[in-house]
């Protein structure tokens, strides 16, 4: 009987946390922190960058590495250097033809 009304009382809790953050989302976006509102602006300048699907920031050294693991990668499973290993592969299926069954006993 008593824990049933533990559980009651911590779904309610629950259910109104869950309603508090909702309505403090919209002044949460209103920052007063000046380290916070930094940290934002980093955030946003980030995902700019990474729209294209690139690295961010790379290096030379950084790309050439990504370069090699590629390579190695596509060494590894066979690729003979002209072929795409990021498309997937395209399976063919010659039709088979099987001998009749004589069925006539």
């Amino acid at each position: 009987m008593l824990s049933q009304s533990i559980l009651s009382g911590a779904r309610i809790l629950r259910t109104e946390a869950k309603r508090s953050i909702g309505i403090m989302a919209p002044a949460l976006n209103k920052v007063s922190d000046p380290i916070q509102q930094l940290f934002l602006d980093k955030v946003r300048e980030y995902k700019q960058k990474s729209a294209g699907g690139k690295m961010v920031d790379p290096n030379p050294e950084i790309e050439r590495e990504l370069k090699n693991e590629l390579e190695r990668v596509a060494k590894q499973y066979g690729s003979d250097g002209k072929t795409d290993m990021t498309k997937f592969p395209e399976f063919k299926f010659p039709e088979v033809k099987l001998d009749p069954i004589n069925q006539s006993v």
